[in-house]
């Protein structure tokens, strides 16, 4: 007999799923709470979701690591302003280990589906490997980046060198003396092509848009200032709260003078590009803030090296050989990489997952994803998402933290009150939309006509706060409405 007919059962009293930050922080909370019967499934062999999933050269964080790190877990011996992959992937392994998680992890195991029982309050999850884990509670960290996407183009397949997407770097791909094509010119491409420009034979860069991209205040830490953080802890936390204020008390894309302030740095920082024409195609024609903001230091002077050509024209086709753009010229290549991103708007949806009365959450979402607070969708009794729907702002892992101290809440709650399940209701969630949406639209800088994977088909914005993250964590934490929510005893 098949296991496909005949799964492995067991119980768990909460599902986590996701190892990456939203697992930690769903795990740490858990054991604080005193509740140790819970499982992380990750789909990966390590722990550490996008940063273990990711490790294409030049990978580094955009926040500043004392900022990207979990406030229960400071690190003084961070190398530098801003970390690079490795750093913080081994960090978030030590984490892992130092919080007693790793006994309550399992590697290697992806979800299929989760299905909830109406008759019973309770949340069947199916793994990949057939094994069903009956659970109280769910909570999803799966985050916002979903499958790469491969783009559209004739005859991709046909092309007989390396084809690779950033999200699967493999570990032999060595690029020196190569001749390289980079498609696409948005955050990974700004990271990847400094590094691969320093060693590949040639390199074309094939750009739709430009996009801005501000300098970074990127240093190492000097020995000096490492030994203070370690001798005395406090530094660390002031650093912290400073990035804290700097990062989290402000929303820059409302605001004109800021905007304005962003591009001018990066006309600055374009600068440095000698030739004039090519300088002029790398200047955005949306204003900064259409597309998500990027830093680098290494990008614009890249462009100065003679092995670097900058490709605006459209791509027409790949061949066996190369890459043909719309006025016709065909560059042969022996490796094309897409910088081309994720699925952003997915979330939950990702994996099947059926609620009550046998709600599917496609049908729930059907004009996109959405949730009250980005934590809770009505119709999922018991399902809490980590880095959900409209929450994507500043530092995730800060935004992560207060989403998980909302859902702690619900759990003591849920105790307290001898509840066996919690449903947000439909008129909760819609309210809370309608409000979002609107404040959303208020943001006129992403409606400025990017192509930006903030959107869905039905054109609602289901990935941006449209606010600070300190009004963020006042609405987490404010008491919800007397009706929110329904409820149903144990």
């Amino acid at each position: 007999m098949s296991n496909e007919r005949h799964p492995r059962r067991r119980r768990s009293s909460i599902v986590i799923i996701g190892g990456g930050p939203g697992g930690i922080v769903a795990g740490h909370a858990l054991r604080t709470m005193g509740h140790e019967d819970f499982v992380i499934l990750e789909r990966q062999e390590r722990a550490g979701g996008t940063w273990a999933r990711n490790r294409y050269p030049g990978l580094a964080c955009d926040i500043p690591s004392h900022l990207y790190s979990f406030s229960f877990a400071p690190k003084a011996d961070w190398s530098r302003t801003y970390a690079s992959q490795g750093e913080i992937l081994d960090y978030m392994e030590q984490c892992v280990d130092n919080l007693g998680l790793r006994r309550h992890l399992r590697l290697g195991t992806g979800v299929r589906s989760a299905r909830w029982d109406d008759a019973q309050a309770t949340w069947t999850v199916t793994t990949e490997k057939c094994e069903e884990i009956v659970a109280d509670v769910v909570i999803a960290c799966t985050g916002m980046f979903g499958a790469h996407v491969w783009p559209d183009i004739v005859g991709r397949d046909t092309f007989g060198g390396i084809s690779v997407h950033t999200a699967e770097w493999p570990a032999y791909l060595d690029l020196a003396c190569q001749r390289v094509a980079v498609v696409g010119s948005a955050a990974s491409a700004v990271q990847l092509v400094p590094e691969v420009a320093r060693v590949a034979a040639r390199l074309h860069v094939f750009q739709r848009s430009a996009n801005w991209v501000l300098p970074k205040a990127d240093t190492p830490y000097a020995p000096e200032q490492l030994a203070e953080f370690a001798a005395d802890p406090a530094t660390v936390a002031d650093l912290r709260a400073t990035l804290l204020e700097q990062f989290g008390s402000g929303f820059p894309f409302v605001d004109d003078a800021a905007r304005r302030a962003s591009e001018e740095l990066c006309i600055a920082n374009i600068s440095v590009v000698e030739d004039p024409e090519l300088r002029k195609k790398l200047v955005p024609t949306s204003p900064w803030g259409c597309q998500r903001p990027l830093f680098s230091n290494d990008y614009y002077p890249t462009f100065n090296q003679p092995n670097l050509e900058l490709v605006t024209d459209p791509i027409a086709r790949i061949t066996p050989t190369g890459i043909v753009t719309a006025d016709g010229i065909e560059r042969d290549v022996d490796v094309i990489v897409y910088a081309t991103g994720y699925e952003t708007t997915r979330y939950i949806s990702a994996i099947d997952i059926t609620g009550r009365d046998g709600l599917h959450i496609e049908q729930a979402w059907a004009d996109g994803a959405h949730a009250y607070l980005g934590v809770t969708t009505a119709g999922f009794p018991n399902l809490f998402m980590l880095y959900g729907p409209n929450t994507n702002h500043g530092s995730i892992i800060t935004m992560i933290e207060y989403q998980m101290e909302y859902v702690t809440r619900m759990l003591q709650r849920m105790d307290r009150e001898g509840l066996a399940w919690v449903d947000v209701r439909t008129e909760t969630v819609k309210a809370y939309d309608e409000r979002l949406q609107h404040d959303l639209d208020e943001v006129t800088v992403w409606d400025a006509g990017c192509h930006q994977y903030y959107r869905v088909p039905s054109g609602r914005i289901v990935t941006q706060w449209p606010h600070s993250m300190q009004l963020y964590r006042e609405l987490t934490t404010a008491p919800d409405p007397d009706d929110a929510y329904e409820v149903g005893m144990s």
